[in-house]
């Protein structure tokens, strides 16, 4: 890793070189940016085992700083990670471009033709931690929707993400895009993220992925405009008409699955009228899949952790989940409105009346019925790709593909039209 004495103008030299690929990609064809993560695609694929190599560092580094088992498995690649991240990237590749689309289109009773079309927001600082395949992730989609992009991967991911940025960049030269498009922070040093944070005058917006302390810093901190991006705290609520197999699978997935990503279950609520059956059998599967269940009340049952008033509305990202009895389905949604943080909450019910107070109650980014929490996630909403999921409700919210990485601008056609 390259010291920089000065880190405040390497941040500015970014900036500076991202402004101007900005100005070009802005008006890059369709067709060169699709040749272009297509051979990112190629050169991710066959440079999969420099990238796991450059991996093992940042696993050691990982090791040594102590990591959980979750936070070590968002930071690990193997082979078929490697696969997802080619996979994600010619999708993105595949998907419609969204610059220049006409957004609405109107004529005026003064003759003149008014359109709105979608157009780059400029230059994007993306800083995120663990996860390296959001390097892939951000790069594509900053590209697809023609923004340059700064990228800040955590510490811990130094290494890997180098290893893919270089390959992204080798799509850019095969296009003949500017390589400066597609740019990654070359220290870990924390300084270059407080620079990143405050370069309005190279820097359109900012979007964090990471946990609550990264947020928090960015949205203190942040001179420019932000994307947020906040915990993950996922509820699933059992409703008294849940389907009993369904919920066994659905919860398990939503905890299991993978409990380090922000869209695993954290807080399970059950209708009172099923705490004593399907309630307990759930919370028995859970153990026995190896689930630290913190709970109290009528499902403080054998095996379980006895929940405090700090297991509400907390994260866990981990092999744990809270649990408790709830009167109605209305007490689940106060709940859900004092502990929740607004990203993902599900509700298991064969009741369409239930499901429909619960989506029309809630104001989460992303509301769900009879599904897994784990389906959080831009690609499998048919995004190819997400940089997060945006839990704030000024422009973008929910995950962040190519569209929502775009402002628009209006378009007025005359025909030597002018104003009485």
């Amino acid at each position: 890793m390259k010291d920089f004495d000065n880190v405040p103008s390497m941040m500015a030299d970014l900036g500076k070189r991202a402004k101007a690929a900005s100005a070009d990609l802005a008006f890059a064809s369709a067709e060169r940016k699709h040749a272009a993560l297509i051979a990112a695609a190629d050169a991710v694929w066959a440079n999969r085992a420099q990238i796991i190599k450059a991996n093992q560092k940042d696993l050691d580094f990982g090791r040594d700083k102590g990591l959980s088992p979750a936070m070590m498995d968002r930071l690990m690649l193997d082979e078929a990670r490697v696969q997802g991240m080619v996979d994600g990237l010619r999708t993105v590749a595949d998907q419609a471009d969204p610059v220049g689309e006409v957004l609405t289109e109107w004529d005026m009773p003064t003759g003149l033709n008014i359109q709105r079309v979608r157009t780059p927001l400029g230059v994007i600082g993306v800083i995120y931690e663990s996860r390296p395949n959001v390097t892939a992730d951000a790069g594509a989609l900053c590209l697809k929707s023609g923004n340059a992009v700064i990228l800040r991967g955590g510490s811990e991911s130094f290494h890997s993400s180098g290893a893919i940025r270089a390959c992204l960049v080798e799509g850019l030269k095969a296009a003949n895009l500017p390589e400066d498009a597609i740019q990654l922070v070359p220290t870990r040093d924390r300084a270059a993220v407080q620079e990143l944070l405050t370069m309005t005058d190279y820097v359109d917006v900012i979007v964090p992925r990471g946990g609550k302390g990264l947020v928090g810093l960015v949205q203190r901190e942040a001179r420019v405009p932000v994307f947020a991006h906040l915990e993950g705290i996922v509820h699933i609520y059992v409703d008294k008409a849940a389907d009993p197999q369904k919920t066994q699978d659905v919860v398990l997935n939503a905890k299991t699955r993978r409990t380090g990503i922000c869209g695993a279950a954290e807080c399970l609520l059950i209708h009172q009228d099923v705490v004593e059956t399907l309630g307990r059998d759930v919370i028995a599967s859970l153990l026995a899949a190896g689930v630290e269940v913190h709970a109290h009340g009528q499902l403080d049952v054998d095996g379980v952790v006895e929940a405090t008033a700090d297991d509400w509305g907390k994260e866990f990202l981990d092999s744990v989940i809270a649990a408790k009895p709830v009167a109605d389905i209305d007490a689940a949604i106060a709940h859900i409105r004092q502990f929740g943080s607004n990203h993902t909450d599900c509700i298991m019910t064969e009741d369409p009346d239930a499901a429909a107070r619960f989506f029309e109650r809630l104001d989460s980014a992303i509301l769900m019925h009879n599904a897994s929490t784990q389906f959080a996630d831009g690609g499998e909403f048919g995004m190819g790709a997400e940089i997060g999921i945006a839990t704030g409700k000024m422009h973008a919210r929910g995950p962040v593909g190519a569209a929502q990485l775009t402002s628009f601008k209006y378009l007025v056609r005359g025909n030597g039209t002018v104003r009485a």
